[in-house]
């Protein structure tokens, strides 16, 4: 299915954090559409190291808000997205990435070497960052979501205030300590068009080369 409504400037331009939902049911097609666009996105050397969990059921979505204190989009929203990193990911054999990758085009003799030696992924372990590595591939796939939504008609709301402990619970792998909760992104229809809150001029955020001394 290729649903897409408007171009990735205008979805950027378009998207707005939405935290009341109508009940009305996301198409599977849409969804079907939405996750392919999601597992898109960039990681790391290719690890693919973070997953997804959708979680339609009622049960499923109130455990999710008695996880967020309480906050109203599990309830409300038809589709939670949860996105777990998978921190010790790096440490399996993961062939197919690389045979897929050497199969079309993509990597190289040299490059496929440097995947199999894992060496930045000791070093991110050697600084304590692999975590840290599984949780940002995971943001990128929840931005893919939250862009790919907004092109497609649907409202979405990244959810940043949860206890990691219940979320996990939630899903089934609260006995799991490799792996861990990055974002949960409400996907639904908006009951209302939320206003823009406008953004600081870019000015303000954006500088050359250096980040200037006298900004705290």
């Amino acid at each position: 299915m290729n649903a897409q409504t408007l171009s990735v400037p205008a979805a950027i331009r378009a998207r707005r954090t939405t935290r009341h939902y109508r009940p009305d049911p996301v198409p599977r097609e849409l969804l079907d559409e939405l996750l392919d666009l999601a597992v898109e996105a960039p990681t790391a050397w290719n690890m693919q190291d973070r997953s997804i969990v959708m979680v339609t059921s009622a049960s499923g979505r109130r455990d999710l808000s008695n996880a967020a204190f309480g906050q109203p989009q599990p309830l409300e929203a038809p589709v939670m997205l949860v996105f777990v990193a998978e921190t010790a990911a790096w440490q399996a054999e993961n062939a197919d990435i690389a045979e897929l990758a050497v199969r079309n085009g993509a990597w190289n003799a040299d490059f496929t070497a440097m995947f199999h030696s894992r060496s930045e992924f000791h070093s991110l372990r050697q600084r304590g960052l692999t975590r840290e590595n599984a949780v940002k591939n995971a943001m990128i796939a929840a931005t893919y979501v939250m862009l790919a939504a907004t092109s497609l008609g649907l409202s979405s709301a990244p959810m940043n205030g949860w206890d990691p402990d219940l979320v996990k619970k939630a899903i089934g792998i609260e006995d799991r300590p490799d792996l861990a909760i990055a974002v949960m992104v409400a996907i639904g229809y908006s009951d209302t068009t939320a206003p823009y809150p406008g953004r600081r001029p870019r000015e303000h955020t954006v500088f050359t080369e250096r980040y200037p001394s006298s900004r705290s």
